[in-house]
């Protein structure tokens, strides 16, 4: 029983793959299924220690991203992918899974090609309301078709192989700490806490809109900043330029990166969570938390401004357009959640409608059924 997983490279795409397998291998241990062996085709392992502990061999195959831009590197990039395309077939060939898992993004398309062309069932997720190129054609043959989003139904043809999963989330995200987040974050007892997160790599114009109003939000809140990595040193200085010899300065708590305990003990203690509208919905969904979200307007397709309008829908949370993101609105559209225990209340219960946390396990239900019934 072989299982291959495909996806692009970053963390939106790499983490539900890593959910799904941890929920296959979950079950293939319940049902005693014996000589289960995982694969994940990419670039890039992302994350070699985390596919080591999964379980999960990783398979390198070169891939060319699709600018939507004039680019003299997209021209070398479909020599890429033209290549990669063709190693993953004899790759893909050599292993013969059972079935595909393909979560979209450049990187998956050699495999997806490969299984493809080698009749191999796939099966794919789409995060986003607006799919991406790949999982858009993958769609017109794909065995199943999971989606986090009831509007990315009308941009596949088979409506009859469409699943509503919603987010295949990591158990370690899902689960909640029992520790106190305010003692082991060194948290100031009593004051309100917002948390701040843009991904993995920050989002530099979120970090500039704090910045600009850190000195009224100290007043009042205290403020966990996950700023990405390239940013921190950055953040550091102007934090302290903004702050000189305010009693508060030591409120803004800036990190490089948060882990998963400290980012889910973080989301614990936090009134408001201030986000991008990536992936990172479901996680703030899950946690059931208020929420700001900020679109990154140059996002394929517009999907985050999608999803964010989507989620907000449900009432959960307050959608600003980085257009729109003035120092007052900004702090006004804050202060106005944090102040008011409804609104708050409001959202909580939007972010419970909005969560699915069983998405990777009813994934996994589906490709260990094409497993034992593929020949």
């Amino acid at each position: 029983m072989k299982i291959l997983f495909a996806g692009g490279g970053t963390g939106g795409h790499f983490y539900p793959i890593i959910a799904v397998a941890e929920a296959v291998n979950e079950l293939a241990d319940k049902e005693h299924l014996i000589d289960l062996k995982l694969f994940y085709m990419s670039d890039t392992p992302f994350d070699r220690d985390l596919l080591t502990k999964t379980g999960i061999t990783f398979v390198e195959v070169m891939a060319g991203k699709r600018r939507t831009y004039f680019s003299p590197r997209n021209i070398l990039d479909m020599f890429k992918t033209f290549f990669g395309s063709t190693v993953a077939v004899f790759k893909i060939f050599s292993i013969y899974p059972d079935v595909v898992f393909g979560k979209g993004g450049y990187a998956s398309f050699p495999a997806m090609f490969a299984a493809r062309l080698l009749r191999i069932p796939v099966v794919i997720h789409e995060s986003d309301i607006v799919p991406g190129k790949v999982n858009r054609w993958v769609g017109n043959y794909a065995s199943k078709i999971a989606i986090s989003y009831p509007e990315a139904t009308k941009y596949f043809i088979h409506k009859d192989r469409i699943a509503l999963t919603g987010q295949p989330i990591r158990k370690s995200v899902l689960l909640i700490p029992p520790e106190d987040p305010f003692a082991v974050l060194q948290l100031e007892p009593g004051i309100p806490v917002i948390l701040v997160i843009g991904g993995s790599q920050g989002a530099e114009r979120i970090n500039e809109a704090i910045i600009d109003i850190l000195p009224r939000l100290v007043e009042k809140s205290q403020i966990i900043h996950q700023t990405g990595e390239n940013n921190y040193q950055w953040m550091k200085k102007r934090a302290a330029g903004m702050l000189p010899e305010n009693q508060h300065a030591n409120r803004y708590r800036p990190f490089a990166f948060l882990e998963s305990s400290q980012l889910r003990l973080a989301a614990k203690a936090s009134t408001l969570i201030i986000s991008r509208a990536g992936s990172a919905i479901f996680e703030i969904a899950i946690w059931g938390k208020p929420s700001i979200l900020i679109p990154l307007p140059i996002a394929r397709d517009d999907h985050q401004r999608e999803n964010a309008y989507s989620y907000a829908r449900t009432g959960a949370c307050t959608v600003i357009e980085e257009a729109n993101l003035k120092p007052e609105l900004f702090y006004s559209v804050i202060e106005s959640i944090m102040s008011d225990n409804a609104t708050q209340i409001r959202m909580i219960e939007g972010a419970k409608q909005f969560t699915k946390p069983d998405a990777a396990e009813k994934i996994a239900q589906v490709l260990l059924s094409i497993t034992t019934h593929h020949d």
